[in-house]
Formats: C-alpha cells, structure tokens, sequence
C-alpha cells in the first residue's frame, strides 16, 4: 500500500469510521477515544475502570490482525536507530502527559466538541511536527 496512491473515497470512508466509533464511545460509554489517556488510565489501576480500557486497547490491535487476513499490510521501514525510536517515544510520551491528551484526544475528539483547549493543542502539535520535519531533513541532514 503506497499512501500516495489513497483515494479521496478512502481517506473519507476512514475518517467517518474514526468519527463513529468515536461518537459510540462517547455515547454509551460516556469517555473520550484520546489514545494516550485510555493507555495511561491502564497504569493507574482504579476499579471499573480497567476493562474497556482493555477492550479499546485490544480493538486497535486485533483490527490489524483482521485487515491482514484479507488485504496486505503496507512495508513499514525505519530509517532511524532503535534508540532514536526509544527517545522519540519518550518525548511523544512527555509531551502528551503535558499537553493532556495527543493528537487523537485533541484533534478527534476535543476539536469536534469545540474546546479552544484541544485547538490550540492541535495547532502546536502540528507546527512543531512541520518544524520538527523541517528541521531533521534540511538542517540536520545538511
């Protein structure tokens, strides 16, 4: 799967089902699909709280299994150390704990409900990732 090949139809039908198993989240259970916050929530153990956790978790890894049963994976390929990938993991990490969500709790869920908070979260997440990218492939790598 080449991402540059995506059709418009697909990028679509994606963010509709993003969207509707956002809202059914919000719905019947009442919490926000913010990625970073249902992982987080894992490590501070409160009763009754554990298992959709789990079971949100556990969606977002069985749905992988599922698409590959009948459709090919794209080629993943890291072009950086593993300790690069381990600091850029702790720093993704850092900086959703300080920001209070990531870009799927901000972008996704707070945009949606109209929270300036999760605005100007998703703004900063976005120029720092331009500047990020700007950075790394013309500074650096020069």
């Amino acid at each position: 799967m080449n991402y540059l090949d995506l059709l418009p139809w697909q990028a679509v039908a994606g963010g509709l089902a993003i969207g509707f198993a956002v809202t059914i989240l919000l719905l019947f259970n009442g919490r926000i699909a913010g990625i970073s916050g249902i992982m987080g929530g894992l490590f501070r153990l409160q009763r009754g709280d554990i298992g959709w956790r789990i079971a949100f978790i556990s969606g977002l890894v069985l749905s992988i299994t599922i698409w590959n049963i009948f459709f090919a994976l794209p080629e993943i390929r890291i072009e950086t150390s593993h300790l690069m990938l381990l600091l850029a993991g702790l720093l993704v990490g850092y900086g959703t704990r300080l920001g209070s969500g990531c870009t799927s709790g901000h972008g996704v869920c707070g945009l949606s409900r109209g929270t300036i908070r999760s605005f100007a979260a998703t703004a900063i997440f976005i120029l720092t990732a331009m500047l990020t990218v700007y950075v790394v492939r013309h500074v650096i790598a020069n």
